[in-house]
């Protein structure tokens, strides 16, 4: 029987799914967290959909060594292109940050005319469109690449007349397309979320799969009997994190998002798993 008080495995290609981890602290403060970006080998955006699925199961593997109890593919790309495979070969409880987007996107556009925005491998997978197909034929869903907005994410640059300026590039088609719901499809992205929010205008709804992936988690956690309902105490050392390289520039970018005060962040041969 898995240990409910066992951590939660989260990983992503790189940084952005530390906004994943920042929900799921948020909304379940009692949980533990073993969080995995693979840093090495960032962005996965741009690799084809087999080296996307080997990356990922080398972390999978590497967060069932440290004994989790549920894992969450923090990562649209790889999402998009291995999350199917991962769940048919693990017993664990898995989720990615598609699906949880997808529903909450339905729910919120008005005239059925949804945008969504991330990599090049998100994108090009269409798994955004398949999805919402499926739940609402009606809806039309137009998708927009938007490579250079991670490495801007990464560079710190979230307020900013660079970004600024591309932004306005990328998104000025779903402008025109009159689109009342925005997905922020990369975990990124929620970083420059004002910026995005600005450019679109009041009447765009953006939706954070961040933000409902945590949600849909919970209510998973909840169902599976696997909530975590210690109280936590003034000195647990509830959360780990682990990188493929470049472990300082994790924990700056880390601690200027996430004020839980990360001490460190241990980097690991992910080659190895």
């Amino acid at each position: 029987m898995t240990d409910r008080n066992a951590p939660i495995g989260v990983f992503d290609s790189g940084l952005g799914g530390l906004t994943v981890a920042r929900e799921i602290m948020r909304q379940m403060p009692e949980e533990r967290i073993v969080y995995f970006g693979d840093t090495a080998r960032v962005p996965y955006g741009n690799k084809s959909r087999e080296t996307v699925t080997r990356f990922s199961r080398q972390i999978v593997r590497f967060l069932q060594s440290q004994k989790v109890k549920a894992i969450v593919v923090a990562c649209n790309t790889a999402s998009a292109y291995a999350l199917e495979d991962l769940e048919s070969e693990t017993d664990l409880p898995m989720m990615g940050v598609v699906i949880p987007g997808a529903v909450a996107a339905i729910e919120a556009t008005q005239n059925g005319k949804i945008g969504v925005i991330g990599t090049q491998g998100t994108i090009g997978s269409g798994i955004y469109a398949r999805y919402i197909k499926e739940l609402k034929k009606t809806v039309e869903v137009v998708g927009k690449a938007c490579p250079l907005f991670v490495p801007l994410v990464e560079e710190g640059l979230w307020e900013d007349p660079v970004t600024d300026e591309i932004a306005k590039r990328y998104l000025t088609e779903l402008i025109d397309i009159g689109i009342d719901t925005l997905i922020l499809g990369c975990t990124h992205y929620p970083l420059i979320r004002s910026t995005v929010g600005r450019i679109m205008g009041e009447e765009v709804t953006l939706v954070n799969p961040a933000y409902e992936t945590a949600r849909e988690l919970k209510q998973m956690l909840e169902k599976k009997d696997l909530l975590n309902h210690e109280v936590r105490r003034l000195g647990d050392d509830r959360y780990h994190f682990f990188v493929s390289d470049e472990a300082e520039k994790f924990r700056g970018f880390a601690n200027s998002i996430i004020k839980y005060g990360i001490l460190s962040a241990k980097i690991i041969n992910i080659e190895e798993y």
